[in-house]
C-alpha cells in the first residue's frame, strides 16, 4: 500500500512539474517550413548554437513584469511592432501606455525550477549508480568470486558421476 502511494505522490509530483514548464525551452521565434520548402536532410548544430541554448537555460527570461519593475526598451528600438519585437527576442506590449516592444526580465522562479530538477536528477543518478554496478557486477565471474568453478567440487562432481556410471551400468536389465 506504502509503495501505491509512493508512485501516486511521484505520479502527481511530475505531473506539476511538466505543467509548470512554460514555453521558455524553445526559441520564441522559429521559422516554419512552407509546403514548397524542403526540410533539410542533416542537423547541423554549431557551438555557438549549443552555448546559445546552454546560456537560455541557465538564464531563463519571462515577458510577465510586476507592478515594481521597471520597463528598459528593446535595443533595436521602441517602435517596432508585435512580430519584428518577437523576432529580436524582446516582449511586446498590449497596453498603450507603457512600451511596445521591451526587454524580457530574468525569471528566477523559472531558474530555481531548472536548477531544482537538475539537481534532483543528479542526485538520483548518483543513487541509483551503485545498485545498477551492483546488479552488473554480480552476475560477472571477473568480480563474483561465488560464481566462478571451484576445481575441488568439479572433481568431486566428475568422480561420482564416474561412479554412478559404473554401479548403474552393472546392474541388469
Amino acid at each position: 500500500m506504502l509503495l501505491l502511494g509512493t508512485h501516486l505522490v511521484w505520479n502527481c509530483v511530475v505531473l506539476i512539474l511538466l505543467c509548470s514548464i512554460n514555453s521558455s525551452f524553445t526559441p520564441p521565434a522559429q521559422h516554419v517550413l512552407e509546403k514548397s520548402e524542403v526540410a533539410p536532410s542533416k542537423f547541423n548544430m554549431k557551438l555557438e548554437d549549443t552555448y546559445e541554448l546552454l546560456l537560455s537555460f541557465f538564464r531563463p527570461v519571462t515577458c510577465r513584469h510586476k507592478d515594481e519593475q521597471t520597463l528598459i526598451p528593446c535595443h533595436l528600438g521602441e517602435s517596432l511592432n508585435t512580430t519584428e519585437c518577437l523576432e529580436n527576442k524582446c516582449c511586446s506590449s498590449k497596453t498603450s501606455h507603457e512600451l511596445k516592444c521591451y526587454m524580457p526580465f530574468k525569471d528566477n522562479m523559472q531558474l530555481t525550477f531548472r536548477l531544482l530538477v537538475l539537481m534532483a536528477g543528479g542526485f538520483l543518478t548518483l543513487g541509483c549508480l551503485p545498485f545498477c554496478c551492483c546488479a552488473c557486477l554480480q552476475r560477472s565471474q571477473c568480480v563474483n568470486p561465488l560464481r566462478r568453478a571451484n576445481n575441488e567440487v568439479k572433481q568431486i562432481v566428475w568422480k561420482k558421476r564416474a561412479h554412478s556410471e559404473d554401479i548403474y551400468g552393472r546392474l541388469p536389465n
